[in-house]
């Protein structure tokens, strides 16, 4: 089965998520934490990819990302896994893959989604049970968006800049989005498109993306005619 392209436009934040072959342990001491960090930062500005928030999980890692080039998330993640995985091989004493396949992803609409995956990435210590509060774990951009801890990774975005003409206002106003749990329609919603590779935004969002690309951006079921207009797609770029 050929594999599904992935959707990439310049501009538009991503949501990656790439986990660990078999669920196994991607890090094991602090040392391999701080290690990726550093290779995602220096693979990050090489790639000219914008990364607004993070979470490094035992297991897994997201990112929520803005590229300038639809090759920079591709060139960013193969860097990194060519630099962690030898380093985690000679670190502690293994051969072979350590990653599961590919990394996957979903393009998100901005003025709907971007705050809910911002929270999605960085409460996802919370709802695996490692912690109480999101403050409460090391590894992830949540210090820095809520309480302007040092953090030479994270770029903001214009929607977090928004949020006040102080830094100050940014992060209170930032911390007073997890002050109520996030929605499980928003969760469920990110976890299908992320895993699917399709969109997480709105119908007119993912139309004008499809208008963009030349290609559908929604699952299709099973079956039908794969030759006709509805499974090809019919839109062309827009001027």
């Amino acid at each position: 089965m050929p594999r599904v392209p992935r959707s990439v436009v310049p501009g538009h934040p991503l949501h990656l998520i790439q986990r660990g072959n078999n669920r196994t342990r991607s890090f094991v001491a602090p040392e391999d934490y701080a290690y990726y960090k550093r290779v995602l930062r220096e693979s990050s500005v090489r790639a000219r990819c914008a990364v607004h928030a993070y979470v490094l999980m035992t297991n897994h890692v997201h990112l929520l990302v803005t590229p300038e080039s639809a090759q920079g998330p591709a060139r960013m993640m193969q860097a990194i896994g060519r630099r962690y995985v030898r380093y985690f091989n000679e670190s502690y004493s293994r051969t072979g893959t350590l990653w599961e396949g590919r990394y996957r992803s979903t393009l998100v609409d901005s003025l709907h989604y971007f705050f809910a995956c911002m929270r999605y990435v960085e409460l996802n210590p919370v709802r695996a049970g490692v912690v109480m509060q999101p403050g409460e774990y090391r590894w992830s951009s949540f210090g820095r968006n809520a309480h302007g801890e040092a953090d030479a990774l994270i770029t903001p975005h214009a929607l977090y800049l928004a949020l006040g003409s102080l830094s100050s206002d940014r992060q209170a106003a930032y911390r007073a989005m997890f002050a109520c749990h996030l929605d499980m329609d928003a969760v469920n919603a990110i976890r299908r498109a992320t895993n699917a590779g399709t969109v997480l935004g709105t119908t007119p969002f993912r139309e004008e993306l499809e208008a963009r690309l030349q290609r559908m951006l929604k699952r299709l079921p099973h079956g039908g005619d794969r030759r006709s207009d509805s499974f090809r797609g019919s839109t062309t770029l827009t001027p």
